[in-house]
């Protein structure tokens, strides 16, 4: 079971990387389109894309849930592998004393068992990446809405993703908009979190 566990960690840990990059132009007819932008005119930031799923309250409760989840059913898997070895032994303890027929019975039963149980652990892992995929595409809408809308307002034409592994080597202090868009992100999830608990309270009175 050590690979089983290997396996569902590798889900758990598998990085959530968020790419934004957005081209605008302002709409408005006395600014010069993005078409028409020379290098010199190019209104240019960068978010540190670690930095947001830190302090991303959105991203935190999800990753918080989505880890309890993976150790649910990695402790799920293990207590269902340990009654297969229970078997498995109690197989071996009893093989002398069996008939021919009795064991190939045994022997049958105890390879359904293992197949079950990968199917069933190949159902979780799925089910946690499916999972998985869906936050990422929700994470991404939610920080790309609020860009496109902070962009539009600070006249941006191009915002960046910086991180260890990102193509962006430097970013100056005076075009990191990182603080700007936790702060946004998560002025925008707690305005969406207020009515659901609004309804769970009155729910709880009940």
């Amino acid at each position: 079971m050590k690979n089983l566990s290997l396996a569902l960690n590798a889900v758990l840990l598998v990085a959530v990387a968020v790419l934004y990059y957005f081209h605008f132009s302002s709409g408005n007819e006395s600014h010069t389109t993005t078409s028409e932008l020379v290098p010199g005119e190019l209104k240019v930031a960068y978010i540190n894309s670690d930095t947001v799923l830190k302090y991303y309250d959105f991203f935190k409760v999800n990753a918080e849930k989505f880890e309890s989840k993976g150790k649910k059913y990695d402790q799920d898997l293990q207590n269902r592998a340990q009654s297969l070895q229970n078997d498995i032994t109690a197989y071996q303890r009893n093989y002398g004393s069996m008939t021919i027929g009795q064991a190939k019975a045994v022997e049958e039963d105890l390879a359904k068992k293992r197949q079950n149980l990968e199917l069933y652990q190949r159902s979780l892992e799925q089910e946690l990446l499916e999972e998985q995929a869906k936050m990422n595409e929700e994470l991404y809408k939610k920080v790309t809405d609020f860009l496109k809308v902070y962009a539009q307002e600070k006249e941006l034409q191009i915002v960046l993703k910086f991180n260890p592994n990102s193509d962006l080597l430097y970013g100056g202090a005076g075009v990191d908009i990182t603080q700007d868009v936790v702060t946004g992100v998560n002025e925008a999830y707690k305005a969406e979190q207020a009515p659901r608990k609004v309804k769970a309270a009155r729910t709880t009175k009940k």
